[in-house]
């Protein structure tokens, strides 16, 4: 065998067993990736060499051979700084002949030997993007020379690079299913609501669904407005279920729920150290939905702060975290919901005229529970059903105790009902349910003037949220200002009845 073929089994044998490393690298990238660098070392005998790790624009070490710990910290250039940068911003490799009179080879961490003659800087290339620089230092006993050292290398920086955009990738997916993991723990473990899917037939139900089918497989930001309990949240999750991001995460945050202090940090993340109790890195709601769908309840309770940063997310896609100054894009179909009037906010100036153009795109109008007729039948036996199932009671409603469900002006919408029918499942006598044993189960309904006077309201040219302080407070004055009663009246908890009376100034 003469000289040449010697070489080409030589290349032949470094090709071979790096591919086998790589392809053996179970998750352990750098390791993998620092062995293959001392099969070059070893078998062609080339010095330093490295690999750099491309990241908003800079160059860091990220595997290498012959570099202490100082050495890699100094060792990061600039996108198109120096050989290393040129070769990632040029997308070509770089080739210095002569490293003791080249401007180009800036050599920051000092690594070179007396032997050292040359320089070359490989980009690592996926889907014509650089992600990263293979180099190294050719000295007197290179075995190969410049356009050899470059061919090879260029072949093994295409193995090097798609080993490590694979490993990014699955790091990615595998963090991102770690924070969906402990975010819907998280929701599983605080829902205290569920509705099942969408129940109703009524005019207006069907008018909902016309709307949802027709602009679910779309981008656009759509606004659900509606009274308190009259599932707002299922209409968000019916989109997403239709849309194009239904195997995509669906991500909701009640902004109402949230301090102001901490609403930001729910929404866009922050950074270890950020406030007090920040102790470790977290992603925000934006981050957890990205290519899926994002759910604000009650948007209209954000702080001025905060409707601005929103703003710049639909229009530009990307934020900072909080205490971060890292841009961070993402793709999320947003879908708002409010039971307030945001004209009027807009005119009182306690909301962003231009965010509330961004929001009201497609505006989804839910009825009250009042408004739907026989949907209210629909939903009291579907309630009574699971109901049964739970607690294994077996309780009928009679035609007598369903006609004063009927006639119940349910100011707490399809929410006071689940309660309502709770309550009548575990109380009730399984010999059946009637209109006295209702006044029993449902205190409300002995305040006849209450439910004349929901009847007799005209709901034209009143905003929700007058009629809910109106409903709030003809319950407290009926409960003798007592929270708690009024509450339990009205289908809704006490703290919700607090954040509502001091909402109102009640």
């Amino acid at each position: 065998m003469n000289s040449e073929d010697s070489l080409i089994q030589i290349e032949l044998n470094v090709l071979q067993d790096i591919a086998t490393i790589i392809a053996d690298s179970r998750g352990q990238i750098v390791e993998s990736l620092e062995k293959c660098l001392k099969i070059l070392k070893k078998n062609l005998d080339l010095e330093n060499c490295v690999i750099y790790k491309l990241e908003d624009d800079m160059l860091n070490i990220f595997a290498s051979i012959d570099f202490n710990k100082h050495q890699k910290i100094i060792s990061e250039y600039r996108l198109g700084e120096g050989a290393t940068g040129l070769a990632a911003k040029s997308m070509e490799p770089v080739v210095i002949e002569n490293v003791h009179n080249d401007i180009l080879f800036l050599n920051k961490s000092g690594n070179r030997s007396s032997d050292t003659i040359s320089y070359i800087a490989v980009p690592m290339i996926v889907e014509h993007e650089t992600i990263g620089v293979l180099a190294t230092n050719l000295t007197k006993s290179t075995k190969i020379d410049f356009d050899d050292t470059v061919r090879i290398l260029s072949i093994i920086s295409s193995l090097f690079a798609q080993s490590m955009y694979s490993h990014f990738v699955l790091e990615d997916e595998k963090e991102k299913l770690k924070d969906l993991k402990q975010y819907y723990k998280m929701e599983w473990d605080s829902k205290v609501h569920n509705f099942g899917d969408i129940i109703g037939e009524s005019k207006k139900m069907k008018d909902v669904y016309r709307v949802i089918e027709r602009i679910a497989q779309s981008d656009v930001t759509i606004l659900v407005r509606g009274e308190t309990g009259t599932g707002k949240e299922l209409v968000a999750a019916a989109i997403h279920k239709r849309s194009r991001r239904a195997e995509e995460p669906f991500v909701k945050l009640n902004c109402a729920a949230i301090t102001d202090s901490l609403l930001e940090s729910e929404l866009f993340g922050h950074e270890k150290g950020a406030f007090t109790d920040a102790k470790e890195t977290r992603k925000g709601r934006f981050e957890l939905a990205d290519k899926g769908t994002l759910f604000l309840d009650e948007i209209g309770d954000i702080s001025a702060s905060a409707q601005v940063k929103l703003l710049r997310v639909l229009q530009e896609r990307e934020f900072e975290r909080v205490g971060g100054s890292k841009t961070i894009k993402v793709n999320v179909r947003l879908v708002a919901a409010t039971n307030r009037n945001l004209e009027q906010m807009v005119k009182d100036g306690e909301f962003r005229e231009d965010l509330y153009y961004r929001l009201n795109v497609i505006p989804i109008d839910l009825p009250p529970l009042r408004k739907r007729g026989e949907d209210i039948k629909l939903l009291v036996n579907f309630f009574l059903e699971r109901a049964v199932k739970n607690h294994k009671k077996m309780v009928t409603i009679t035609d007598e105790a369903m006609d004063k469900l009927m006639g119940y002006p349910w100011p707490g919408n399809v929410r006071e009902m689940e309660n309502t029918i709770e309550r009548i499942v575990l109380m009730g006598d399984e010999k059946g349910i009637n209109a006295a044993d209702m006044l029993l189960l449902l205190p409300a309904l002995k305040n006849e003037k209450l439910i004349e006077e929901y009847k007799t309201i005209s709901m034209e040219n009143r905003t929700l949220d007058e009629l809910e302080k109106e409903a709030i407070a003809k319950a407290l004055k009926d409960c003798s200002n007592n929270q708690s009663k009024a509450a339990e009246m009205l289908g809704i908890t006490v703290r919700q009845i607090g954040y509502k009376v001091k909402k109102y100034g009640i």
